[in-house]
């Protein structure tokens, strides 16, 4: 037999799922089940496996209820925030991630983690062949640290920058063995567990006495002897009278600190973590939290332990599975597949063969096509996907292999003005500020912003940590109060612009100068198409700052640009579906839409709607697009509560046919769990059926603007296809090309010599891409422009 110890890992369970809860954002999946944390924890756990190589795992967890410490103290934790309901959900869902691993859970009502872990380590105290590892975020376990037998492994920050602490690193850290520690929280306290300790003793104070006299007792010892030995180790007579007086509360808050050794658990060492492992019911877990990359780290992890990944043991052992590796996934059959399923289930954006095979439980392609296209029919997604997206396919690929041609020299000199006035804009924040700081860490500027500059508006939302916020939407509530706050702002936004395309574009570029974003036909659940690496649909047009990066992108020498984008097309679709009358009329009449509205709603000539009417209108027009609320439209309008309800209410009066219509669309969507396009094309929306407020509200609005902008997608689809084979039909590839697609436009490059020809019939193509028989008489336009460059065109 081999001398090498086994290593049992020990984990915090609790504690790592608080770390990554907040550590992460509000992950979801798409029926509004929260998952941050459990993303977080699953993360942590194959860094765990990978880094320290274990060959048994337990897990140990909290239960609800007081403990014996809420026995002995009323207040112990009561200064702790509420535990949120999304991270109750992710606590008892762990132990269903624990369990899909095979390991063990130990917890015992009344006790703590830290005290399941403390019985633990006491009953393999004399095995001698057992080396213990702790893994947690939360320090109080580093009193369990004994040598190199027990040692804990624990989060610096976020979940991936981690320590492992032994018996000499504790030293290191503190001054004093890891024993102590329960000692030290004695004397200074701990806030967080609301224990009180000595009050005017602080970590200095404390961490003199234990390196001078030991544990508590020793010390007490020492402060009663009638000498004046305590004076020569630096402690004033205050100091003492501090200590003597509060001896009580210090010896109850060293018991409140001290883990406890002697919960009534019966722990086994487990079999090695990996002989019990089912893939299955961790793949089975996974794909229903939607976490897609998280299969293929856990094979990767297996294979690097040398287990087979194709014989999984356990009750996975033996069953067929899809060699999905030795399938093509460039073949046109695959891509159609995929494509198919994302028309099924848009939730399932840009899907991979694995998914195909996950949604089907087939075991070949040729059973997976069977399930596919029977569930296409069933569903009514057969007409979307053979007439608009199937086709589409060759359309999207050229456009990728194409690219759009960029002026280097161009961005570099942008770069070079921005990164100057980046400058500029860092040193006039410091100079507010008074002191120079890192201005994008959350952390330090919230420090500068709302702790010595002392701002806070209304409303100020707090970070899951609970500190003050230093999101965008916060920091705008504070620029009327303090000029930092518009070079903040401003500053970002430079910094962002630098780093998402300035910097970065440049070295994308092939050696023809042309950058080739991945355009995504199934890159959205809204059936719009996705931009990545870089996204060119998120470059600002609304700022100077952003617009003027769209100058970077050009025509090559002899050719133009062409710009085609459809005017109000959201608008005119929800007029569509809603058959609202008075709508109708709006987009009949050729009025403007935001002044014929704000006509209607104030009762009012059209020509007597001055420009804070028209605003007021356009703000709601857009946002009933979104599902905006009275809350939202009173941020946007800047009015009070009042006010914003008063014309909430007087838009809806007016519109009773989009107030009807929105109505049905919320009733049925939760009713059948989808919405549909007037093309047919359907969003699924399980959040209806979630436990949390939030979520189903979220649902709501999602809902709301699904079968709009979906319908938008369908048409510009239908445009781009009829484009592409009047493109090919009259041999016009490739003297034309489709070079970008952003949500509502289209932009062509051409010789400069076809830019009128195309211009007539592209925007005709675009304007016919609704049938007339579903426009019910509101017309579809498409506005055009050309030039040399995309921010320039005319």
């Amino acid at each position: 037999m081999s001398n090498k110890k086994k290593r049992l890992v020990l984990l915090d369970a609790h504690a790592i799922i608080h770390r990554a809860y907040h550590a992460l954002p509000d992950f979801a999946t798409s029926s509004g089940e929260p998952t941050g944390a459990l993303y977080g924890l699953s993360t942590m756990l194959i860094k765990l496996i990978g880094d320290l190589q274990p060959d048994y795992i337990v897990a140990c967890f909290d239960l609800p209820g007081p403990t014996h410490r809420h026995e002995a103290y009323d207040t112990y934790k009561s200064g702790r925030v509420k535990t949120d309901d999304n991270l109750k959900l992710q606590l008892e869902r762990a132990k269903e991630l624990f369990n899909a691993w095979s390991i063990p859970i130990y917890s015992h009502p009344g006790f703590e983690a830290d005290d399941i872990l403390g019985t633990i380590v006491d009953d393999l105290r004399k095995d001698k062949g057992t080396e213990i590892i702790i893994a947690s975020g939360d320090m109080d376990t580093l009193q369990l640290v004994r040598g190199d037998d027990v040692q804990v492994f624990t989060l610096k920050r976020g979940i991936n920058d981690t320590i492992i602490y032994d018996e000499k690193k504790v030293e290191e850290r503190f001054g004093f063995s890891p024993a102590l520690l329960p000692d030290y929280k004695g004397l200074r306290g701990d806030p967080s567990d609301n224990i009180i300790g000595v009050k005017g003793i602080g970590e200095k104070t404390a961490t003199l006495l234990i390196t001078t006299f030991g544990n508590l007792e020793s010390i007490y010892k020492a402060l009663k002897k009638k000498d004046d030995t305590y004076k020569k180790s630096g402690i004033t007579e205050r100091q003492r009278n501090l200590l003597l007086e509060n001896e009580e509360e210090a010896l109850f808050s060293k018991t409140l600190a001290t883990i406890r050794t002697d919960a009534p658990i019966n722990f086994v060492i487990p079999d090695n973590w990996q002989e019990n492992l089912d893939l299955e019911k961790i793949t089975d877990l996974y794909n229903a939290l939607e976490f897609r990359t998280m299969v293929e780290k856990v094979k990767h992890l297996l294979s690097k332990n040398g287990q087979s990944i194709n014989e999984e043991s356990g009750k996975s052992e033996g069953k067929e599975k899809p060699d999905s590796d030795a399938i093509d996934e460039t073949s046109l059959r695959v891509k159609e597949l995929c494509l198919a399923l994302w028309v099924l289930d848009s939730n399932i954006t840009n899907p991979k063969i694995e998914d195909v095979f996950r949604f089907t439980k087939a075991k070949n392609l040729s059973d997976a096509e069977k399930v596919i296209y029977k569930e296409l029919a069933s569903r009514g997604g057969k007409e979307v996907f053979e007439d608009i997206e199937r086709p589409l396919l060759p359309v999207v690929e050229k456009m990728n292999d194409a690219g759009v041609a960029i002026d280097k020299k161009f961005l570099e000199k942008l770069g070079k003005d921005y990164h100057k006035e980046l400058s500029s804009l860092e040193r006039k924040i410091w100079k507010e500020a008074g002191e120079e700081f890192n201005i994008n860490s959350p952390k330090a500027l919230g420090e500068i912003v709302f702790k010595k500059l002392g701002l806070e508006g209304k409303g100020q939302k707090r970070t899951p940590g609970g500190a003050l916020s230093t999101r965008e939407l916060e920091l705008k509530k504070l620029e009327d109060k303090h000029p930092i706050i518009s070079h903040i702002l401003e500053y970002r936004e430079l910094a962002k612009l630098l780093s998402t395309y300035i910097d970065a574009i440049p070295p994308q570029l092939d050696t023809n100068s042309r950058l080739h974003s991945t355009f995504q036909q199934s890159g959205t659940t809204t059936g719009r198409i996705s931009s990545t690496n870089p996204n060119l649909q998120n470059i600002p047009i609304r700022t100077k700052l952003g617009r003027a990066i769209r100058h970077a992108f050009i025509a090559e020498e002899g050719k133009g640009l062409l710009a085609l984008d459809y005017s109000q097309i959201e608008l005119r679709i929800a007029a569509i579906l809603s058959q609202d009358e008075k709508l109708l009329e709006i987009f009949k009449n050729g009025e403007d839409i935001h002044a014929g509205v704000a006509a209607r709603v104030f009762g009012v000539d059209q020509s007597k709607v001055d420009v804070g009417m028209r605003s007021k209108a356009k703000t709601i027009n857009f946002g009933i697009l979104y599902g905006m609320g009275v809350n939202a439209l009173k941020a946007n309008l800047g009015t009070t509560r009042k006010e914003a309800q008063e014309f909430y209410n007087n838009y809806f009066n007016t519109f009773t046919g989009l107030a009807k219509y929105l109505d049905e669309v919320k009733a049925s969507a939760s009713k059948l769990g989808y919405t549909e396009t007037m093309f047919g094309r359907r969003r699924y929306f399980s959040g209806f059926n979630s436990p949390l407020p939030y979520v189903r509200a979220q649902a709501e609005r999602m809902a709301i603007n699904a079968p709009m902008q979906g319908t938008q997608a369908d048409i510009i689809k239908i445009a781009m296809k009829r484009i592409d084979e009047y493109i090919v039909g009259n041999n016009l590839d490739p003297r034309v090309k489709l070079v970008l697609q952003v949500h509502d436009e289209l932009v062509y490059e051409m010789e400069k010599d076809l830019v009128d020809k195309c211009t007539e019939v592209f925007k005709e193509i675009m304007e016919s891409a609704m049938p007339k028989s579903k426009s019910l008489g509101v017309p579809i336009i498409a506005d055009h422009k050309s030039g040399d460059n995309w921010g320039e065109l005319k």
